[in-house]
């Protein structure tokens, strides 16, 4: 396997930071975060989804992208995403996100997914999706990019068959899954190694991150009212190790990609220490234990 890092889990550190901390901590990739960032956020601390400075700016200049690209390059690191926020349907924002991924050099970007909230019926989220996808199959196809369907809590694709249903009708050369256990505390937990055989062809990306379900309030009638919390790697409800056995199981052999939200670590503490949990990790498998 082949370990990258989405730069939202490094919010206080610049784009050329951490290509030197990717280098120095021998990561392979990286995986850009792309997003504006409104005036009113720079002003704030930084933050993975607000004041983050790992961000690229929708208006990155052609230059900006090569000085990074070659940057990338010299320090040995593939730009493996340009990962941006997209919404299902919005034709023109993914078209610009494709063609800075391809001036990057990138194999992937994520795309939108519509949001569930029950404010709408599944049944019609997902024809929109589908038919956000049809047009976006054509526009990967021509930049030679695949696009990517995350496994996330609160759209229509929270688990691996979901995330299936909604691809199954593409062609996996242009149309992917970014399969993301952590994610999947939230919602839409399966049976890892069923989802992972499920998808097959589809299966394109992994993050690698880990949560849990904490108490936050008892009522005196004794109901519990929980969520979920940001956990250290190897402090979560996801068992990592079985992760890691069943994607073997399966074949898969691509990139694995760090996205830390447990504050646990300062930025390039975390670097490392992900990196070699997921090592010693695979390394316990391949002697067995």
């Amino acid at each position: 396997m082949k370990f990258s890092v989405f730069s939202v889990m490094t919010p206080d550190t610049t784009p050329e930071q951490l290509l030197d901390y990717l280098k120095e901590t021998d990561y392979d990739g990286v995986e850009w975060r792309f997003k504006q960032i409104p005036g009113e956020l720079r002003k704030e601390q930084y933050s993975f989804w607000g004041n983050n400075l790992c961000t690229i700016l929708p208006e990155i200049t052609n230059q900006e992208i090569e000085d990074l690209r070659v940057k990338a390059a010299k320090n040995n690191i593939e730009v493996v995403s340009v990962t941006p926020y997209l919404q299902a349907g919005d034709i023109v924002a993914t078209e610009h996100v494709l063609q800075v991924a391809q001036k990057f050099g990138a194999s992937t970007i994520r795309l939108g997914v519509p949001i569930y909230e029950r404010m709408q019926n599944y049944n019609d989220l997902f024809r929109k999706g589908v038919t956000y996808l049809k047009e976006v199959e054509q526009m990967c196809k021509q930049y030679k990019i695949k696009g990517l369907v995350e496994t996330h809590h609160v759209t229509i694709a929270p688990s691996a068959s979901l995330a299936y249903r909604l691809v199954s009708q593409f062609d996996p050369d242009h149309i992917g899954v970014l399969y993301d256990p952590g994610n999947m505390v939230h919602e839409g937990y399966e049976n890892y190694r069923m989802g992972l055989e499920l998808l097959g062809d589809y299966l394109a990306h992994v993050h690698v991150k880990n949560a849990f379900w904490q108490k936050k309030h008892e009522h005196e009638d004794g109901t519990v009212d929980w969520f979920v919390e940001w956990a250290q790697l190897e402090k979560g409800v996801v068992d990592w190790k079985q992760v890691f056995r069943d994607l073997r199981a399966v074949g898969y052999d691509g990139y694995v990609g760090m996205e830390d939200f447990s504050r646990s670590f300062g930025t390039k503490e975390s670097l490392k220490h992900n990196i070699e949990t997921v090592k010693r990790l695979l390394s316990e498998i391949e002697s067995g234990q």
